[in-house]
């Protein structure tokens, strides 16, 4: 049994990853920002705690003495690029020598994965822009976990197209490439994340999966 930190472990993916590591019969800490909002975490016996992940000092105190984080953090008030850049830094800097904890699972985003043809999916025909500075963001905080000089083991595993938000738990997945029309839901998601701290595969890239 391991000891996983959740960073953003109110969302949804956040939610299914708490869900399948407390299944796997690992002890989970369920870090969000208002611990008062989650009182069906704690119900169910999971330390719940606040915490930011764009603060170094205060991801090392939660971390400490934790095998491998998982986060899966959005804030919906912050500037992308800003946001996922601190989050990165702050968690490389904050877990790795400084907490001891050897793996890091990231939560990204489809869009900036590559299709089969090489251009990434944010780039292809018809694919929805609005959301741009969103995607950029994304890809901004996965270039500084490229940059970070550091041991942490860190892997990002995203959807290759979206999440199959009413989808049930199949118990499998594949990895793949970037495609639209691909579908994973959250449950099936969660495996493959829990996975990559279990028996870790793949390491310091950026993983696409899909129902399998």
């Amino acid at each position: 049994m391991s000891k996983i930190v959740v960073f953003g472990a109110g969302g949804r993916a956040g939610r299914a990853a708490v869900a399948e590591a407390r299944g796997r019969g690992h002890h989970v800490t369920a870090v969000v920002r208002d611990p008062s909002k989650y009182g069906d975490l704690a119900a169910e016996g999971i330390q719940v705690i606040a915490g930011d992940v764009t603060d170094t000092c205060g991801i090392t105190a939660i971390a400490a003495g934790h095998d491998a984080a998982i986060s899966a953090v959005y804030d919906p008030g912050s500037d992308p690029h800003d946001f996922f850049v601190s989050s990165a830094r702050a968690l490389v800097d904050g877990l790795g020598q400084a907490a001891g904890v050897g793996r890091l699972v990231v939560v990204g985003l489809a869009s900036i994965l590559e299709t089969a043809s090489g251009v990434k999916l944010m780039d292809t025909t018809g694919y929805p822009q609005e959301y741009r500075s969103f995607y950029l963001g994304h890809a901004a905080g996965t270039d500084a976990l490229h940059a970070a000089v550091t041991t942490l083991d860190w892997l990002v595993i995203s959807p290759a197209g979206d999440f199959d938000h009413g989808g049930a738990r199949s118990g499998r997945y594949r990895t793949a490439r970037a495609d639209a029309a691909s579908r994973i839901s959250y449950a099936d998601f969660a495996i493959a994340l829990l996975d990559e701290i279990d028996t870790p595969r793949h390491h310091r890239t950026h993983l696409g999966v899909e129902e399998g």
